[in-house]
């Protein structure tokens, strides 16, 4: 009796271990299973995510590179020689819009502006008269209000008189530093450019050969 109780009991204590066992290896299993799921989860989350910061990036990029062409800084290519040799055809220029903020156009500043004759081509010039100043042209000089301008900015001497043309209130005149080849304010039918139409001052050249623009 003794003998088979014992041998039952050794066989029950037998079989729980046996059941524990299992139980611990189902467990782990499942632990392991878990653990892969959560790995799969936290990866797809971290994927998101990343991808969620780089859209923002790009999208606040493209915000401050609008806000920044819209009004800050204009990006343009020059296409002709006009204004040889302080600017040459084909050099990229970076336009200040807030040049002008704060203060008003200066003679010798070269501006991007709006045609006037047309009302929308960009044109690139050097300014030469303010407002309410009389400007003329005579034997390869030019004279502001009677008086010979001491900085004419090049070496070319215009080679045809013009003038004299008085710059209405809020206007400027503009001429190439290309002289004897520039279309400019003395040929336009629309000679002044208004205020309104200068878009900014040509700050530098920074391709194909970098420079601050004088």
């Amino acid at each position: 009796m003794d003998s088979k109780e014992e041998s039952w009991k050794e066989e029950g204590w037998g079989g729980e271990e046996e059941s524990t066992k299992s139980q611990m290896q189902n467990d782990h299993k499942d632990a392991a299973s878990q653990d892969e799921e959560n790995k799969e989860q936290s990866g797809a989350s971290y994927f998101f995510k990343e991808l969620i910061n780089t859209a923002a990036t790009v999208v606040i990029a493209l915000l401050i590179g609008f806000f920044m062409s819209k009004y800050m800084i204009a990006n343009a290519q020059v296409p002709t020689g006009s204004m040889e040799t302080t600017v040459m055809a084909g050099d990229r220029i970076i336009v200040n819009r807030l040049a002008y903020t704060f203060g008003e156009p200066e003679r010798g500043d070269i501006v991007t502006f709006i045609y006037p004759d047309d009302g929308e081509t960009l044109y690139l010039k050097r300014i030469m008269a303010l407002p309410g100043e009389t400007i003329e042209g005579i034997s390869g000089v030019i004279y502001i209000d009677g008086e010979e301008l001491e900085q004419d900015y090049t070496d070319e001497a215009i080679e045809e008189d013009f003038g004299p043309f008085t710059v209405p209130e809020g206007c400027y005149f503009m001429m190439g530093d290309n002289r004897n080849d520039s279309w400019d304010s003395r040929f336009w039918d629309n000679q002044f450019v208004r205020r309104e139409d200068i878009i900014g001052k040509a700050a530098f050249c920074y391709f194909p050969h970098p420079r601050i623009l004088k």
